[in-house]
């Protein structure tokens, strides 16, 4: 081994004292995009898909392609290895606590608290006994301005799916 070789030599070691999770690779996209000054937009835009799901699958809820996932590793710098993990199929609603304690994520969980019982009242009269679907699904998030404040306006789209007999 050489002198000039122990640094890349330690860093390879390291590096494998661990192997890397998808949590790790959340926190490389996240690393890079702060550090290129990049939007979900710009992103989503590299990646072919809308900013809502390519935001989704990038923070690890959502399995990319093959061509998304290399487009995404391209323009922030990822390792081979960190773009095969955005191929796999994640472990979907992987919030650290059961009751989410980040305030933006807690508001969800309180309109759900607080709408559940009517959404699914609203629903089940509209369509019958079944589902919105959270697979075949789309949202699109928008700044709706208001001259008391601007607004964050959310619209999911999600297919129902009816309860079968059997």
């Amino acid at each position: 081994m050489n002198k000039n070789d122990a640094p890349e030599a330690l860093l390879a070691a390291a590096s494998m004292a661990r192997p890397m999770t998808r949590n790790d690779v959340t926190e490389l996209v996240v690393e890079a995009k702060i550090k290129q000054g990049l939007t979900w937009d710009k992103i989503a835009a590299t990646v072919g898909a809308s900013k809502e799901w390519t935001t989704a699958a990038l923070l690890g809820q959502m399995q990319m392609t093959k061509e998304q996932a290399a487009a995404a590793g391209k323009l922030l710098g990822l390792s081979p290895y960190a773009v095969l993990l955005l191929q796999q199929v994640p472990y979907k609603g992987s919030l650290p606590t059961a009751v989410p304690t980040d305030p933006l994520i807690y508001r969800f969980y309180e309109l759900v608290s607080v709408y559940g019982t009517t959404f699914k009242e609203l629903i089940h009269e509209e369509f019958g006994d079944g589902i919105m679907s959270a697979i075949d699904f789309k949202m699109d998030l928008q700044r709706e301005a208001d001259p008391k404040g601007d607004r964050v306006q959310i619209v999911m789209s999600g297919k129902y799916l009816q309860y079968k007999t059997y």
